[in-house]
């Protein structure tokens, strides 16, 4: 037992991130108009994100996507948004696709988000900004939006919490030792904004 509950505690990164990488002379081939953004975090790991710009934009979404994939195909989301007036961010994080790093917890994590939000929230007025998080993203949006005040809060395929999810996957993993624990429970009263789950 201690043999597997070593390899899952080393292991645990690559168990939650499905990360992939795309080569830094990548090209994104998308039909609408977007910019690409890369932004240094607090490591000096440059973050690597697409905003696609809607005609007559109403605001911005700002999305963290899920644990596997990168811009080259969640990219392909944006037209839902801008067909309804909104331009949108997509981040890639440490890892994926163009940007720079690896993870190691979700402190890191968080800080990277947090620091992108801010740069990309100086385009935007706050109260035109939503914050949405598809499946392990909706633990980073949730707590994002808790420490600001965006207009809304979208949460695409959430949880209650990470270690509430991860105990169903590993029961034996002590959660002392987990790097993760995304208590979208605790964030979610702290949040100001309202509040919209699909599931």
């Amino acid at each position: 037992m201690f043999l597997i509950v070593s390899y899952v505690y080393f292991n645990q990164v690559g168990m939650v991130f499905h990360n992939s990488k795309l080569p830094k002379n990548f090209q994104f081939d998308y039909q609408q108009p977007f910019i690409e953004m890369n932004i240094a975090s607090f490591d000096g790991a440059v973050l690597n994100g697409l905003l696609f710009k809607a005609e007559n934009s109403k605001g911005l979404v700002f999305y963290l996507h899920g644990n596997a994939g990168t811009l080259e195909t969640w990219g392909d989301i944006a037209k839902v948004y801008t067909a309804l007036g909104y331009d949108i961010f997509i981040l890639d994080y440490r890892g994926f696709g163009k940007s720079e790093g690896e993870i190691d917890d979700e402190e890191q994590l968080s800080k990277d988000v947090s620091i992108v939000y801010k740069k990309v929230a100086e385009k935007y007025p706050e109260s035109k900004i939503i914050i949405t998080g598809y499946s392990i993203g909706s633990g980073f949006a949730a707590k994002l939006a808790s420490e600001n005040n965006p207009k809304a809060l979208i949460l695409q395929a959430p949880y209650y919490n990470f270690l509430e999810l991860s105990s169903s996957r590993v029961p034996f993993f002590p959660d002392f030792m987990k790097k993760f624990s995304l208590e979208t429970n605790l964030n979610l009263p702290k949040v100001k904004s309202p509040i919209y789950i699909f599931h």
